[in-house]
């Protein structure tokens, strides 16, 4: 079965951005900025660190953008990485999205989300079976077709940039500058190892705008509409990124946000008490709702096209004919961050995923050299000169050599899974047969 021809395309560039953003914000940005803080304790630094990852995350928003204009008809990522390299590479790209990447995110974010509404509801349901719930009530409203999904996320990724907007008008009109975001710190100086430390959790925080590609064969013209939301939705990220952290700054200082491993709590109690810290949790609660539903509408793409492929089971490429959705991938996904999020051990998942993850960022940015001189693409303005790319890539693998350093163990077993999905791979081609080859 041909993948992209029998989606639906229903999707317009609103709906994108929304995607593209919803992939972006989860719960980092309520808790990363401390680390950044503890590491690097002069607000220049901190603002600047938080800057220079929105440039890069901008840089790899115009590569893909390039990429869903030479390559509009197809699943995003997966078919690039196949078009560019190998159809094993994408394979285990899909490999490690389905039994890493996404599931063990989506199983961690989904407690993240069942705390705090239990928390704020008072209901005695168990963590871990209210998460469980979560994904499956997101796995049977996607299997209802991309509109609703997307609807859904668009109307969740509002709300969230209304909760980060309202944070930053309450900090800005109500806060106090006690303290005071110069600081003693600021006189610190610069030190590239401590700086380059404080962007990994900058770069995880941005990460995610990406799996927008993966419903390019459902947007209603997504050479056009892909790479608007693809500018779009990053520079809205970075733009509340940047406002946020500036908030957490003015209120808290860096000597505050420093010691914070919550800062939007702290901030919003500050100014109003008990019912800003009530409120933060509300925010929280949308907000990791809202990535949850995100990564439940665009990562079974990517399980669909291996299976079209011929690389996974021939029933996860199966279409509804009533919705016209891939109704088994996404069933597949569900419950695969169901059972992750029953069992437990997520949270180890989370420590190698970044090292397996932004791996395949970089090598798919690299893949436009690839297209470029196979087919002499004319490049789009944001992306003629190869210096972005080869910029974007080296601060992609700078985040995986990073995280190797820094936890060699939970590393290796990503790599581990990553390998495993050669002998996959090669029970796959052979048993079914790699298409078009």
């Amino acid at each position: 079965m041909s993948s992209a021809a029998a989606l639906a395309r229903r999707l317009g560039v609103f709906d994108a951005t929304m995607i593209v953003m919803g992939g972006v914000i989860g719960s980092g940005i309520f808790i990363n900025p401390y680390v950044v803080a503890e590491l690097v304790p002069d607000p220049v630094q901190i603002l600047g660190a938080w800057i220079f990852g929105g440039l890069i995350a901008l840089a790899g928003g115009f590569l893909y953008a390039e990429l869903a204009e030479q390559k509009p008809e197809l699943n995003g990522q997966y078919a690039y990485l196949r078009d560019a390299y190998h159809p094993a590479v994408a394979f285990l790209y899909g490999w490690v999205l389905l039994l890493v990447i996404q599931t063990g995110g989506m199983a961690a974010v989904a407690i993240t989300f069942a705390r705090y509404f239990l928390n704020l509801t008072g209901l005695g349901w168990n963590d871990s079976l209210a998460a469980a719930g979560t994904l499956t009530a997101l796995t049977a409203i996607n299997c209802l077709g991309v509109k609703a999904g997307a609807s859904v996320q668009s109307a969740l990724m509002v709300m969230k940039i209304l909760a980060i907007g309202g944070l930053v008008v309450c900090g800005l009109a109500f806060g106090s500058s006690a303290g005071s975001i110069a600081g003693p710190a600021a006189a610190a100086g610069f030190h590239p190892a401590t700086f380059g430390a404080a962007m990994t959790p900058v770069l995880f925080a941005y990460g995610g705008w990406q799996t927008a590609s993966f419903v390019a064969a459902e947007m209603k013209n997504p050479k056009r509409d892909l790479r608007r939301a693809m500018i779009l939705g990053v520079i809205g990220v970075v733009t509340l990124y940047v406002s946020i952290n500036f908030v957490y700054l003015w209120v808290l200082g860096p000597g505050g946000l420093g010691v914070s491993k919550t800062p939007a709590s702290a901030v919003m109690e500050r100014i109003l008490g008990a019912t800003g810290s009530r409120l933060t949790a509300v925010a929280i609660t949308v907000s990791t709702l809202g990535f949850l539903s995100q990564g439940m509408l665009t990562a079974p793409r990517v399980y669909f096209s291996m299976a079209a492929d011929g690389l996974f089971f021939p029933q996860v490429a199966r279409i509804s004919a009533s919705t016209q959705a891939p109704v088994a991938a996404i069933v597949l996904q569900g419950i695969f961050a169901a059972i992750i999020a029953t069992v437990g051990g997520y949270e180890k998942i989370l420590s190698y995923v970044v090292s397996v993850d932004f791996f395949f960022i970089g090598l798919t940015a690299a893949s436009l050299l690839i297209f470029r001189r196979r087919q002499g693409a004319t490049a789009t303005a944001g992306s003629k000169n190869p210096l972005l790319i080869l910029f974007f890539v080296a601060a992609s693998w700078w985040v995986v050599g990073s995280t190797i350093l820094h936890a060699p163990a939970a590393s290796g077993i990503g790599l581990a899974i990553l390998a495993a999905g050669l002998p996959a791979y090669w029970y796959w081609s052979r048993v079914v047969g790699v298409k078009g080859n």
